[in-house]
């Protein structure tokens, strides 16, 4: 299957969930505990007013409501793969209850157990719900304009090439680029950006952006399925799949702890019962089955990793899996790449200089006729900074060298300085580069004219967000293939210590392995060079989930902005719902332990029992939803 069509299937699922949602007393995964519940409540009801044949029955139709919804699942497992799980430890106990004639404790374990199961599920349904919302970011339908016509269509219909208009307060329904008008995006339920993006011809938009001023034009560029907001809505569903490392550490106890249990359970009722009561000693048995059952560590990780996952959606971080989830709160040391993630990917005219006698505007003007033609990445720079200037004839363009052209009469010439030397100007040229610029020469005539230098300049939030996970106790090492100059350049405007410059795509990967293997380490990027180190990392993060698909698809997490000031909240967020996660497990680890002894000596029976184990899972899946918390981040400019 495609990765486009892969995509349409995620959404097609996400929404046929979502159309499934309603009501909680049509959902039959509820309706079934809370009838389980219900048909023992009144059968306690009756037994206190001595209906006693009444509450028999009434008892046995909440074990058998209640034991739907876990026995037939752990028979499934056990003869169908083989697996001992606790819903068949759970099983055997009910079993055991009711050939000892303790109906009304078995049906209780059911109605429990199944209700505790439904909590789980409602619990991962409420913070998949904030997952599904970015599907209603897409509208139903655009308006697609065919030379005169204009006409609506579905969104799902969108082909790449298409031209949609875009009217103030349409909300954008697949990405594209700006073909003709000017207007300020919305993107704040996107990338959590609160200022509008202004955007013109040939600036890049996002599906789900709202257009609120100007009348655009936009082609096409990805099909109304495979958008930026399917690719996010694909990895959360690996997010939703993947319940994590230390979500199946209750199936890895249970491996082990199912057999081990029997086995003390039949040691306890065969020698108990070789010197006093069979009866008693069979009873304390199956008591002690229950009480080593792991319950509450079966549902206390996978709701806090789902829930926290939910949360972090919200504000613009897509976490692939909760066993990304788990590494991220343990980062102790960040690897980020340079170009695109802590500059803006947008290079910038920094400073020109000129031989006497030439104006700097003179320069820029001749420069920029010349550079309109040239495809290079800097040429835009310089273009953009006189866009009326006059056409430049005679152009040619030398891959790897420069561009030529006439303008004015005057030849003028544009290159690297390895190219075109700048003679007496060596030094000044020279202080350019050591300020992290890259610089241009330009020749009027084959004569030294002047140099501009072009910067990408540094994200103005990259600072703060340095010290500010310094003071996480977390060290950040920038990874760049720039020269050495221009690297310890920007990262000393960074505030970053430990640069790695010149650096291949598989320097990078190995840079970041050798990091791994003393700290855990995340890996922060956001092009297809750096997919090898994102791949490679503890936990890999791509920013903005319109980038590269090679860098999305390679990373743990992805970014849907560009502002690392989610960083150190990702990271607060990931550290908390981990503390929760660890409060969970010792919770429940310390009520197995506790619980163990006192049924083996008799000193709880199975009722007891059954409600503290029951009571311990209600507690750990409401400290489990505690990782939903997470108010939007508010990131002023």
């Amino acid at each position: 299957m495609s990765v486009a069509g892969s995509r349409v299937d995620d959404v097609d699922s996400f929404e046929e969930e979502d159309e499934g949602d309603g009501p909680w007393w049509r959902d039959r995964e509820v309706l079934i505990p809370i009838s389980s519940g219900a048909a023992f409540l009144a059968g306690l009801i009756l037994q206190w007013t001595g209906f006693e044949l009444a509450s028999l029955v009434l008892f046995w139709i909440a074990l058998l409501l209640g034991a739907a919804t876990f026995v037939p699942g752990a028979l499934r497992k056990l003869f169908g793969k083989g697996r001992l799980g606790i819903g068949l430890l759970m099983s055997i106990s009910a079993t055991g209850a009711v050939i000892l004639g303790f109906v009304e404790e078995a049906a209780a374990l059911a109605f429990l157990y199944s209700i505790a199961e439904a909590l789980e599920d409602k619990a991962m349904d409420r913070a998949r719900a904030g997952l599904r919302a970015l599907l209603r970011l897409v509208p139903e339908t655009a308006t697609l304009r065919e030379g005169e016509l204009i006409r609506e269509v579905s969104a799902r219909e969108l082909a790449v090439g298409d031209l949609l208009l875009v009217r103030p307060g349409d909300r954008v329904a697949t990405d594209g680029v700006v073909r003709s008008g000017r207007s300020a995006l919305d993107t704040s339920a996107i990338t959590g950006e609160s200022i509008p993006v202004e955007v013109s011809a040939g600036d890049t938009i996002s599906a789900g952006s709202i257009n609120t001023s100007g009348v655009l034009e936009v082609e096409v560029s990805a099909a109304g399925t495979d958008n930026s907001l399917t690719t996010i809505v694909h990895l959360v569903e690996q997010a939703q799949a993947d319940k994590g490392a230390r979500a199946r550490l209750a199936d890895r106890i249970a491996k082990p702890l199912v057999p081990g249990v029997m086995i003390l359970a039949v040691l306890i009722g065969v020698i108990g019962s070789l010197f006093g009561d069979p009866e008693v000693w069979v009873t304390r048995a199956l008591v002690v089955l229950v009480a080593a059952s792991p319950c509450a560590l079966a549902i206390a990780v996978p709701v806090t990793v789902v829930s926290a996952i939910g949360a972090a959606s919200k504000f613009g971080v897509v976490i692939k899996s909760g066993a990304t989830f788990e590494r991220f709160g343990g980062v102790r040391r960040f690897a980020v790449d340079k170009t695109g993630t802590l500059t803006r990917n947008q290079p910038t005219i920094a400073q020109v200089i000129t031989v006497p006698g030439t104006e700097p505007a003179d320069l820029l003007r001749r420069a920029a006729s010349v550079e309109m033609h040239s495809k290079h990445p800097l040429a835009a720079a310089i273009a953009a900074s006189h866009p009326d200037a006059p056409e430049a004839v005679d152009v040619t363009e030398t891959a790897g060298h420069g561009v030529t052209g006439v303008v004015d009469g005057i030849t003028v010439s544009i290159g690297s300085p390895r190219w075109l030397p700048p003679g007496k100007m060596d030094q000044e040229v020279s202080d350019l580069e050591g300020q992290g610029m890259t610089v241009v020469i330009i020749y009027f005539d084959n004569q030294f004219a002047g140099a501009i230098g072009v910067r990408d300049e540094l994200r103005p939030e990259v600072p703060e967000v340095i010290e500010s996970l310094r003071e996480r106790g977390v060290e950040v090492t920038m990874l760049t293939g720039d020269n050495e100059r221009t690297a310890h350049a920007l990262a000393a405007q960074a505030r970053i210590q430990d640069v790695r410059a010149e650096l291949r795509p598989e320097d990078k990967a190995a840079a970041v392995a050798t990091m791994s293997r003393v700290a855990p380490t995340a890996m922060i990027g956001d092009g297809i060079n750096d997919a090898p180190a994102l791949a490679g990392a503890d936990v890999g993060i791509a920013m903005g989930a319109t980038g590269s698909d090679a860098a999305i698809e390679s990373a743990d997490i992805a970014f849907t902005g560009h502002d690392l000031r989610l960083i150190p909240l990702a990271l607060d967020h990931a550290r908390r719902g981990r503390a929760i996660i660890n409060q969970n497990i010792l919770l429940s680890l310390l009520i197995i332990a506790v619980l163990l002894p006192l049924a083996a000596f008799g000193i709880l029976g199975l009722a007891a029992v059954v409600l503290v184990h029951e009571v311990a899972e209600v507690i750990v899946i409401l400290n489990g939803l505690r990782a939903a918390r997470s108010r939007r981040p508010r990131l002023e400019p």
